[in-house]
């Protein structure tokens, strides 16, 4: 049977796992959709209502990773330091790392509920942050324990930085092929102006 210590400490690693799967999918199904509008095949409202429960869901390991990490007796890790950076007497740097991500998803939790009232474009500015959080928090799963660093750990970490690397080429390309056509733009609307001056020569 294992002791409660042993059972947190498997907890903790298993839900950070979990979590870094789900913030790699919540990133890259943001950048699909916020480029696509909706995913291919589906109509957009199914786009994002995956985007957004994947988010929750995301943020619900977080919190049982945040505190299975702290019941743990093995180390001391206090709730102070899961939310202020770099206080953590263990691994200060690696944990204060998990605690910037905390913190910025926190904020996004906070602007989306606040989000009729503070307006949209502040809403995505701090959106934004959102990019930001994963790999500070694949950084800090990197760093704070081994699991991540080998076997089939680091394949799936592997993959995770593969699938937001490559989402993230795919919309530059796409702003690049869609470039010269909004370059084009200005000169296709000036063109019935330049016919009708000309007809009336």
């Amino acid at each position: 049977m294992l002791s409660p210590s042993t059972a947190f400490w498997y907890a903790s690693r298993a839900t950070g796992v979990v979590a870094i799967v789900l913030l790699t999918a919540v990133v890259v199904l943001g950048i699909v959709v916020s480029r696509q509008g909706r995913l291919p095949g589906l109509p957009r409202f199914a786009g994002l209502g995956l985007h957004r429960y994947l988010s929750l869901l995301a943020v619900g390991f977080v919190a049982v990773h945040v505190l299975t990490a702290i019941a743990d007796s093995y180390v001391s890790i206090s709730l102070a330091a899961a939310v202020i950076p770099f206080v953590s007497a263990y691994k200060p740097f690696w944990l204060g790392l998990g605690a910037v991500s905390i913190d910025l998803i926190a904020a996004i939790i906070v602007t989306s509920l606040l989000r009729h009232r503070i307006g949209r474009r502040s809403w995505r500015a701090v959106h934004w942050l959102a990019y930001l959080s994963w790999p500070v928090a694949l950084a800090h799963g990197i760093g704070a324990s081994t699991d991540l660093r080998g076997g089939p750990l680091l394949g799936l970490t592997i993959t995770c930085a593969l699938a937001v690397l490559g989402a993230a080429g795919w919309r530059l390309a796409s702003a690049i092929r869609a470039l010269p056509r909004a370059r084009l733009v200005p000169g296709l609307m000036a063109a019935p102006d330049d016919l009708l001056r000309a007809g009336h020569r």
